[in-house]
């Protein structure tokens, strides 16, 4: 049975109103959540980007049962892996054992205001690896020097570590970010429905490990206005992820959504309120192998009728 969860999208609602919805999610009996980790929106329409981390820490204390989870973390540019390893032990204590640390290479979107410059894809997934590895070094306790080729860790150690050590996910989006999932990974991400994605993960070591997907839906009475809503603030995920990755802000993303139509949003978001076509969107995930999807109710004001 497919687990279904919950997302906290930062890039729609303030930092109130994200903690109110996932208590609601919480109530409404969702099996787990998710929280994305940004800087900007990916459109100026969707108006949000409060700091994730704050968020997560008052969910915890909001919430008791419902797991939580970073979808995704860069730990490679805006923060470095020595502080999201503290970050994750914290959040781990706080949630007492509720929470997964889901790691990612990043979007320029986000990681371009440090000022440090946008690596190529091949170097991102190098500096997340080494990433990883720093993050499960300082869990394994004491202190930890790393000289590395992207990082430096000088006498470092974690004060506050949980019994119970954050699982860690890495996201996929071709072979080689899954052949390091496989290698490194407790768990697998994946914002779309492709097995091939799924083999390359179980074939280098992740068979047996939860298998998570995400899916944008816009649930509405009105079916017009869900579609209206769904292309005013998702049209941008329409585009494939290698150019998704490297637009620098939200006039980018603008521009290159500015002929993708209504339609042709309603096409891969379900829309309107017929559960019959949010269950067909979510089969494809099954049929793939996902354990795991999480479902993203787009508008940062229609999540409490989504809830109930």
């Amino acid at each position: 049975m497919v687990q279904i969860g919950y997302t906290m999208m930062t890039e729609q609602a303030g930092p109130r109103a994200l903690v109110e919805h996932v208590v609601g999610a919480e109530r409404a009996g969702f099996d787990f959540s998710v929280t994305s980790d940004h800087y900007f929106p990916w459109l100026d329409s969707q108006g949000h980007a409060p700091y994730a981390w704050s968020v997560l820490g008052a969910a915890a204390q909001a919430t008791s049962r419902i797991p939580l989870m970073t979808y995704v973390t860069c730990p490679t540019t805006r923060y470095h892996p020595a502080v999201v390893a503290q970050k994750a032990a914290t959040m781990q204590l706080l949630s007492e054992g509720r929470f997964r640390l889901g790691l990612g290479s990043g979007e320029n979107l986000n990681e371009h205001v440090v000022g440090s410059g946008w690596p190529a894809a091949h170097i991102r997934l190098e500096m997340l690896e080494e990433a990883v590895e720093i993050i499960r070094a300082l869990f394994a306790g004491g202190y930890v020097n790393h000289h590395g080729a992207h990082f430096d860790v000088e006498s470092a150690k974690l004060w506050d570590l949980p019994d119970r050590l954050p699982p860690i996910g890495v996201a996929v989006s071709g072979e080689r970010s899954c052949e390091l999932a496989g290698r490194t990974a407790d768990l697998v991400i994946a914002t779309e429905p492709k097995g091939e994605l799924l083999a390359d993960f179980d074939r280098h070591g992740g068979t047996g490990k939860p298998k998570i997907g995400q899916l944008p839906v816009c649930y509405d009475t009105d079916r017009d206005a869900a579609v209206a809503r769904a292309h005013e603030q998702f049209r941008w995920s329409v585009g494939p992820w290698p150019v998704n990755s490297e637009l620098p802000g939200t006039a980018a993303f603008a521009g290159a959504t500015q002929f993708v139509r209504p339609e042709d949003v309603a096409e891969t978001i379900p829309c309107g309120d017929d559960v019959d076509a949010f269950v067909e969107a979510v089969r494809p995930y099954a049929e793939a192998g996902f354990t795991e999807v999480a479902l993203v109710q787009i508008g940062g004001d229609h999540q409490l009728p989504f809830l109930d």
